[in-house]
């Protein structure tokens, strides 16, 4: 006769809760260590809050920036410890890329714009126009074009194609910008000369943009921008919602995706 099967003892038991345990915490931590790993030195997803990138980025457009193309600085660090100055392996930027960097008065922010001068490059609006080293920018293809920024306001204006210089004037980075007026400050600006180390930052949405033009120490004026604090270029479009109902409303999601927006580039 076979002898019946038994349970296993308590010591037993307690060996396999124990591995089961060990196995369960090696699992997490290995995520969580490639997922600092990506976020730190590969890529970066952001949320846009605000309608001054407007009309290349919307509202609620959620982006990958990859953190490698501009090299590192602390600010590519979670949490931003102060350990070195300076950026490793620094890139950098080229005319017309939307970068991401920590805003000048407080670098807890993140901020999203458009890179428009380099050292040593001299730029002025006169007229609502950008002028780069003395040469108007052109653009074309003006028309109509109706948005809503992040408080749902209506903005109506004009919406044209940027011909951005790329550096060394090697061809021209053609992205959209959007035109409410041609009258303020914004617009009839003093030329201002790019220092070393530094970059001058425009948002696409000219008239609704808290960028490199304004210059003071209020405390949304961003001024020229160090390269120290960039954090990364956008890169693509994940995902965007436009978020126009209380997310309890459940039965508005699929309408409320902007499925055409998902996988896009930004240029």
């Amino acid at each position: 006769m076979s002898k019946p099967e038994t349970s296993p003892t308590g010591a037993q038991h307690a060996v396999t809760v124990r591995h089961a345990v060990v196995e369960y915490v090696r699992t997490i931590l290995t995520v969580v260590i490639v997922v600092v790993f990506v976020r730190t030195f590969l890529f970066e997803s952001f949320v846009i809050p605000s309608g001054s990138m407007i009309p290349t980025l919307q509202v609620g457009d959620y982006i990958w920036v990859s953190k490698y193309s501009y090299g590192y600085s602390r600010f590519s660090l979670p949490f931003s410890p102060d350990l070195f100055n300076g950026r490793v392996w620094g890139g950098q930027p080229h005319r017309g890329d939307v970068a991401v960097f920590r805003f000048t008065k407080d670098t807890s922010i993140d901020y999203i714009k458009r890179v428009i001068g380099l050292p040593g490059d001299h730029i002025q609006v006169i007229g609502g126009q950008l002028y780069l080293n003395g040469t108007r920018v052109p653009c074309t293809q003006p028309h109509p074009y109706v948005a809503q920024d992040e408080t749902r306001m209506p903005m109506e204006g004009e919406t044209c194609t940027e011909e951005l210089p790329l550096r060394d004037d090697r061809g021209t980075v053609n992205h959209a910008i959007l035109k409410l007026t041609n009258d303020g400050p914004q617009n009839d600006t003093p030329e201002y000369v790019v220092p070393p180390g530094y970059f001058f930052a425009m948002g696409d949405n000219r008239d609704d943009s808290a960028d490199s033009r304004f210059m003071g120490d209020g405390p949304k004026d961003l001024g020229f921008v160090p390269m120290e604090n960039l954090v990364g270029r956008a890169q693509r479009i994940f995902f965007s919602v436009e978020a126009a109902h209380p997310i309890w409303q459940v039965w508005y999601w699929p309408t409320e995706i902007r499925w055409a927006r998902l996988l896009k580039g930004v240029m």
